[in-house]
């Protein structure tokens, strides 16, 4: 069976920065891949290049954007264009057709109506192939273009190649980052090249370089295949990629191999539909489950593996992932590897662990290099359920061990290192308000990183480190408060916040409310229960949650915020779905006993807030994180608590479904649990 035809890769593009749909690109890529592609058909907004229902294309970009919100590195355009030849954005788009174009994970097929041309791409791991043809008699250009940043351009006759620097990066750190793009055309296919700075007339020999350049190759023939090469290390890095996966492969080739291995990668987890709709659904969501983390080391000849680093400018040894954040994909898109990726996920996890060695600090939000963007260390939940699945070994485990009580302990000089309030969470037991914003998110993930803690120290055997943590791990109750049943901010001086409201949103919350924040307890709802007075009594809670109406008031926020409009947007109540606090709220009732009521919610949540259409998603499809809690929501289980080798349970919505050729049926398992075991 043939899995690409069911994908839409434009799932959730339909988006703005004031409305996300998901806030996606359609990327054509390799699974994890180095190098990914993405149309442009709009520059007068950086992070928001593409719309599914634009109508011009300004090139095909070389994109490593993980989110709108991060915006891209990295970035190069490419266009085939005929006299006169453009620059900038606005002068040099094109019309195309919708209905001639062709966009899937391993093709992408662009007829354009003004250079009477056609591009195609095709992707490798580092690399890519490009075939353009010309449908006319004009001089033919291929355009190496600017995004952002400063450019440099050079030919070499010999080689029949175009080097090409970009220094692009947006924050965070990135010390002496460049990447080098290598274009290699076939013996005799030029015929001179031409740069030009943006609003001035080609001129033929000149080297310029800038954020407003762009250099253009005249090509002898109506058909003409292009390789192109990536590297964060060198020039001939790049060219030695393009001779490793590309050769003198044609571009059928090319694309039959990519098409090949997004099949197996497809494939991995299989169902049979009750419809059609849910057939796209799925597969679209799968598509989206692997394309992130980048993978960004490079393989030399010498057969060995190197990096760049971001944090010191050097070249490492080893492997080396990028572009993800972890407050956002500990949830869903990790425990979906631990089951379907197995050897990636060793990998990875050997990655982030060795970012510590490399930076001081285990990472949080890294694009290229670490960019803080959101709160907390939840990639304590990344390591410790892999390490109780088995994915680490002994040094690496012992490695993160120690920066994960870095960063539980001590407070970096930079605030995107480390958890925020450390200092004032050990002596205090929570983060006060009067210090830290969204300081109770700060307190439970930080008792849940804590618990995580706790949890590798038992398997090492360190018996005092496992005591001390798991009564850090009870902090949260610190904050909880029993006449409002919500968790509250306090001060330094144990006093909580006077001018509460349960919407309020923002301040001392992370994206939402008392009412989306206040259950972030995963690795302890029975001692949250307790608080409440019994597991019906929280139970009684959520169902108050979901029939409350989505009434929001903007406190900690200049403006209403998307995640806002979005959940305002739907009917379930104050389960924002929309967002990644709300993720685990539906199947609180599983995980307190009751499997029918997280059942229904997620089976109507599945059917209502997903699809495979452009505006597929309820909010922002941060990495694969929701597009992975469909796929469990769908599956019938779902990953509560990272760190325990266990599943909830919820309900089967397909008709069969397979894990690596494993036949899953939920409905098997008897109780609220299914364990990690039973899956593999």
């Amino acid at each position: 069976m043939k899995y690409c035809k069911y994908v839409n890769i434009k799932q959730g593009s339909a988006s703005t920065h004031r409305f996300s749909n998901g806030n996606t690109l359609p990327l054509i890529q390799l699974p994890f891949g180095m190098t990914a592609f993405a149309p442009q058909t709009s520059d007068g907004n950086l992070r928001w290049y593409y719309h599914p229902k634009d109508r011009s294309l300004e090139g095909i970009r070389l994109t490593h954007q993980p989110s709108p919100w991060i915006a891209d590195y990295g970035a190069v355009c490419f266009l085939p264009q005929i006299n006169p030849l453009n620059v900038g954005g606005e002068e040099r788009w094109s019309g195309f057709r919708p209905e001639d174009t062709v966009l899937s994970p391993c093709y992408l097929k662009y007829d354009l109506l003004r250079s009477r041309s056609r591009i195609e791409l095709s992707p490798t791991e580092r690399c890519a192939k490009i075939r353009v043809t010309f449908n006319s008699d004009n001089d033919r250009f291929f355009s190496c273009l600017p995004v952002t940043g400063k450019y440099t351009y050079r030919y070499n006759e010999k080689k029949n190649s175009v080097y090409l620097t970009a220094d692009n990066c947006s924050g965070g750190d990135h010390h002496n980052f460049c990447e080098y793009v290598v274009v290699r055309f076939p013996e005799g296919s030029v015929v001179k090249t031409f740069t030009q700075r943006e609003n001035k007339n080609a001129r033929e020999g000149i080297s310029v370089s800038g954020n407003d350049t762009a250099i253009h190759v005249q090509l002898k023939d109506s058909v003409t295949e292009i390789a192109i090469g990536v590297s964060y290390l060198s020039f001939s890095q790049a060219e030695y990629s393009i001779d490793r996966e590309i050769g003198d492969k044609s571009f059928d080739t090319i694309k039959n191999e990519a098409e090949a291995i997004w099949e197996e990668y497809l494939g991995r987890v299989k169902i049979t539909p009750k419809d059609n709709k849910q057939m796209k659904t799925f597969c679209s969501c799968m598509y989206r489950a692997f394309l992130y983390p980048h993978r960004c080391s490079e393989i030399a000849p010498d057969g060995k593996e190197y990096h760049y680093s971001p944090f010191d400018g050097k070249k490492y040894e080893g492997v080396r992932f990028t572009d993800n954040g972890f407050w956002d994909t500990y949830r869903t898109v990790y425990p979906f590897f631990s089951l379907v990726a197995k050897e990636e996920l060793r990998l990875m996890i050997h990655s982030f662990i060795n970012d510590y060695r490399e930076c001081g600090w285990l990472p949080r939000w890294i694009s290229i290099g670490e960019c803080g963007c959101m709160p907390s260390t939840l990639i304590d939940a990344v390591i410790c359920d892999a390490a109780v699945k088995g994915f680490i070994e002994k040094e690496d485990l012992e490695t993160a061990l120690e920066g994960m009580i870095k960063h539980a302990t001590k407070e970096s000089a930079f605030p995107r290192y480390g958890r925020n309030g450390a200092k004032a969470y050990c002596k205090l037991g929570y983060v006060p308000y009067d210090l830290q914003k969204e300081s109770v998110n700060l307190t439970q993930d930080a008792a849940y990183g804590d618990w995580c803690i706790a949890e590798i120290a038992k398997l090492l055997g360190k018996k005092d480190i496992e005591a001390e943590y798991r009564k850090r791990a009870k902090n949260y109750k610190n904050l909880f408060d029993k006449k409002t049943g919500f968790m509250r901010p306090k001060d330094t001086n144990g006093k909580f916040r006077k001018d509460f409201t349960p919407d309020g949103w923002g301040r001392d919350y992370t994206e939402g409310s008392a009412w989306q924040n206040s259950f972030a307890v995963p690795h302890d709802m029975e001692g949250l229960a307790k608080l409440y007075g019994g597991k019906d009594k929280l139970i009684a809670k959520i169902d108050e949650l979901f029939a409350t109406k989505p009434d929001y008031t903007i406190i900690g926020y200049g403006c209403e915020i998307h995640e806002i409009t979005e959940m305002a947007a739907a009917d379930f109540g104050q389960c924002a779905i929309s967002n990644q606090p709300s993720f685990h709220i539906p199947y609180i009732y599983s995980e307190l006993g009751d499997v029918e009521k997280s059942a229904y919610w997620v089976e109507k949540l599945c059917n209502e807030a997903f699809s495979y259409k452009d505006d597929g998603f309820p909010g922002d499809e941060d990495n694969g994180s929701m597009a992975l809690w469909y796929i469990f929501g769908i599956l019938g289980f779902y990953p509560f608590c990272p760190g325990k080798k266990e599943f909830v349970k919820g309900k089967k919505q397909v008709i069969k479904a397979e894990i690596l050729g494993k036949e899953i049926d939920v409905d098997k398992f008897e109780g609220n649990k299914i364990p990690y075991e039973s899956l593999i």
